[in-house]
């Protein structure tokens, strides 16, 4: 369960600075409210306070106070920014992330349905931040949002996998072949680095730490090369379909109802990762470019094979 606070300052606001603020929860004017503020304001004036006679106007009934509707703001606001106390975060994005991480991990499984009333009990907030979360994540196409049914991790088919992966490869091939004439040696033997970490992946003998541990040092890795182009690391459309195309594979990968997906492939997924270094540090833009489109696109073949090993 989260713990929640209010922001109590300027700062607390400033940390949120570029967050949208969404929406708060749907709230019932009633008459007896709109009588109370035109005693308190002196704003008795019949379209308020009158329901027989506003019936026969064109709104069919009395309508509120302009300025009723924006004394509400403060309370209305007090349900929009609550955040997190542990990071001094809004909620819905404290509540996206966890959600996220959840999916890329494969904790939930394709076709699996995400109750909004569970996740509000067990975060202990309530349903405006796992809304937001909810059409965020929607947004991206990790979950689906289904019209009067509800939210569910999505069912991609075979074609779709095989489809995602085969464009995948081609754009992170064209990436590797870019950093293959920009990058430094400092740069490559950071990316040898982390992959001496996954090397040590091989002989953890726990399937679920080989699979976790490879999923975190491979978004490291290909973290790396991305940040070699300059210009892309500075592009925040570029960087933002890379990050959701790097999340979608690992949705892909974690939702394929294989049980510790890769873990087998550690191994070859490190050899791999050495014949892009080795392109890299040749400057061999053909190399790099065809040694990151393999590995990529091969990521199809492992799936099945663990699928068929797994039966």
């Amino acid at each position: 369960m989260l713990t929640t606070t209010h922001p109590t300052s300027v700062a607390d606001l400033k940390a949120n600075l570029g967050e949208e603020l969404g929406v708060s929860g749907w709230h019932d004017v009633t008459q007896a409210e709109v009588d109370a503020f035109a005693e308190a304001t002196g704003d008795c004036q019949w379209i308020h306070t009158n329901p027989e006679r506003a019936r026969t106007t064109p709104f069919g009934g009395t309508i509120a106070h302009g300025y009723y509707t924006l004394s509400l703001a403060p309370a209305l606001l007090a349900e929009v920014v609550p955040v997190a106390v542990s990071s001094g975060r809004r909620l819905a994005p404290v509540v996206y992330d966890l959600l996220k991480e959840r999916l890329l991990e494969g904790e939930y499984q394709a076709g699996e349905r995400l109750s909004v009333e569970a996740l509000k009990a067990e975060f202990g907030v309530s349903k405006q931040p796992v809304m937001e979360a909810l059409r965020r994540l929607s947004s991206e196409g990790l979950v689906e949002i289904i019209p009067q049914v509800g939210c569910r991790v999505p069912v991609y088919g075979s074609v779709d996998v095989i489809d995602f992966f085969a464009i995948f490869g081609g754009m992170e091939g064209a990436v590797a072949g870019v950093a293959a004439r920009r990058c430094t040696s400092a740069q490559v033997d950071e990316l040898a680095a982390v992959n001496d970490e996954i090397g040590r992946l091989i002989a953890n003998s726990d399937p679920a730490a080989r699979a976790h541990g490879y999923r975190v040092l491979n978004r490291r890795f290909h973290g790396i090369i991305h940040g070699i182009i300059h210009d892309m690391a500075h592009s925040a459309v570029v960087a933002g379909i890379s990050r959701r195309m790097w999340d979608m594979s690992d949705l892909l990968i974690n939702t394929s109802g294989v049980p510790q997906p890769l873990a087998s492939a550690v191994p070859a997924r490190h050899d791999d990762h050495e014949l892009i270094i080795r392109a890299l540090r040749e400057r061999d833009q053909a190399a790099a470019r065809r040694a990151m489109e393999n590995h990529i696109t091969g990521t199809v073949s492992i799936i099945n094979t663990e699928a068929r090993t797994a039966r």
